[in-house]
């Protein structure tokens, strides 16, 4: 073997080499993977076949519809998947009728078709006609995400037609109450028993409609009785729930509250409610019976609790006895200073209009005819005579600057006796012979009644100048000198 060419082994067949039928075929297994990979991708739709949904219609009751009856548009939604959000339904409003919508849960639905699985879900309108005519329900466009798709797919549902009739024996405009069954049922609280005059008697009257609509239930008729006083109490409705989430009907609830007024046998009359089967149409009664009841004596109010015994258990442990004259005088002193305190301003406010007043009053007088008199009078009984105060009065009463243009012509004698008293005073008279100036009052007093201020009608013009001119001057400083 030394000896052969370095290529014999080379020229050994395959078929010889262990594994290499295995490695063939591992080769030609990646090949036809990545040509299916290629294939994927260049069309990705034949990845995974695309969902199937479909919508599926159904009117309930449409063939024997009533006024005031419930019809159902039912539909169910089936995808071959899954919903990855709940279907989208549109809001379905017909005239003449009231729709409600489907609620929130929704029945599920698992069927097959042609060997296919298909999982659905079940909503319900349900809708009541108001009126007696043909409704027409349109197409409804239904938006649902179902699993494996790239995007929503909408399908439509098929239009549908019913006919509403009116009840037989039923009164046209007036709502009829459509049910597969009505229970009525009732309840009497009285307030006290025996009843008495000022009780009350309550009664409760209960209905369950089954296949009716909640709102569409009427209220029973609560009559007025004689020494009884009616208040009718708000009425309580709810949905009757089939514990799963549905509504299979509706109850109500109502309630009056009688009052007695005056004493005697009462009677409250039955309740009748008429209604219509839903499925055949007749008509139907439900009712209650009368209820009679007995009143005597009159309510006397006693409380449930001794009030009195409730107080003093209260204070028991904390009892303070203040005297009586103790009490006074706190109240006093409260009084006193509330009435300090909310009074300063108004007493402040009364004592500088006081004092304004007074200094009014008081330059009012300085500045009057009867001051000088009274200062003339002062100044001719005292020693050194002073006679300011008397060209003073003169002025002041008269407007006039000198004694003589002030007595004038009348009172020349008067004149007379002044000037010589004058002179006598300043002059080289004897003392003895000199007259004494008081004895000059008594005609000067003449003289001031007939220039004394007389008080004017009450309507009466005042003189245009009643003073003269020199009144201008000032006459403070003569005071304070005369004072």
């Amino acid at each position: 073997m030394a000896g052969q060419p370095d290529n014999v082994a080379c020229q050994v067949p395959q078929a010889e080499i262990p594994g290499a039928k295995r490695l063939q075929r591992g080769a030609e297994m990646n090949r036809a993977l990545i040509g299916l990979f290629s294939l994927l991708c260049l069309f990705p739709g034949l990845a995974v076949a695309a969902p199937q949904v479909s919508v599926r219609t159904a009117l309930l009751n449409g063939d024997k519809a009533l006024v005031g009856g419930t019809v159902t548009l039912q539909i169910d939604v089936l995808v071959d998947t899954w919903f990855t959000s709940p279907p989208q339904l549109p809001k379905l409003s017909l005239n003449g009728a009231v729709v409600t919508p489907p609620s929130g849960e929704a029945l599920h639905l698992t069927e097959k078709a042609a060997g296919t699985t298909l999982f659905g879900l079940r909503f319900n309108y349900q809708i009541t006609p108001l009126e007696a005519q043909v409704y027409d329900i349109p197409a409804l466009s239904i938006r649902v995400n179902p699993g494996q798709s790239q995007q929503p797919v909408t399908v439509s549902t098929s239009a549908q037609h019913f006919s509403a009739a009116q009840p037989a024996g039923a009164t046209a405009g007036q709502a009829s109450l459509i049910a597969r069954q009505v229970e009525l049922s009732q309840t009497l609280v009285k307030s006290h028993d025996p009843l008495r005059v000022g009780d009350t008697v309550t009664r409760q009257i209960q209905t369950r409609a089954t296949g009716a609509q909640t709102m569409l239930i009427p209220a029973p008729p609560f009559a007025e009785v004689q020494g009884l006083t009616r208040y009718v109490q708000p009425p309580s409705v709810h949905p009757l729930d089939d514990g799963r989430g549905g509504v299979i009907g509706g109850a109500r609830e109502d309630a009056v509250v009688y009052k007695v007024s005056e004493e005697g046998r009462f009677r409250l009359p039955a309740v009748d409610m008429k209604w219509w089967g839903a499925a055949d149409g007749q008509a139907q009664t439900a009712s209650v019976p009368e209820v009679v009841f007995e009143a005597k004596g009159t309510a006397g109010y006693q409380a449930p609790f001794s009030m009195a015994e409730d107080l003093r258990a209260l204070r028991h442990n904390a009892q303070v006895n203040i005297a009586r004259h103790w009490l006074v005088i706190v109240a006093v002193l409260i009084i006193g200073a509330g009435l300090v305190y909310f009074g300063r301003t108004w007493s402040r406010t009364f004592w500088n209009r006081w004092q304004q007043r007074r200094e009014q009053r008081r330059h009012a007088w300085l500045n009057s005819s009867e001051y000088a008199w009274q200062l003339t009078r002062q100044q001719l009984a005292a020693q050194p005579l002073r006679l300011d105060g008397l060209y003073l009065w003169v002025r002041r009463s008269s407007g006039r600057v000198d004694l003589q243009s002030f007595l004038g012509s009348r009172e020349r004698p008067l004149l007379k006796r002044l000037q010589q008293c004058l002179q006598n005073q300043y002059g080289n008279a004897r003392p003895d012979a000199v007259e004494a100036p008081a004895a000059l009052l008594d005609d000067l007093q003449t003289v001031h009644r007939q220039h004394a201020p007389r008080s004017l009608p009450q309507y009466a013009l005042k003189p245009l100048n009643p003073t003269s001119t020199h009144e201008v001057f000032d006459e403070n400083a003569r005071h304070a000198t005369v004072e």
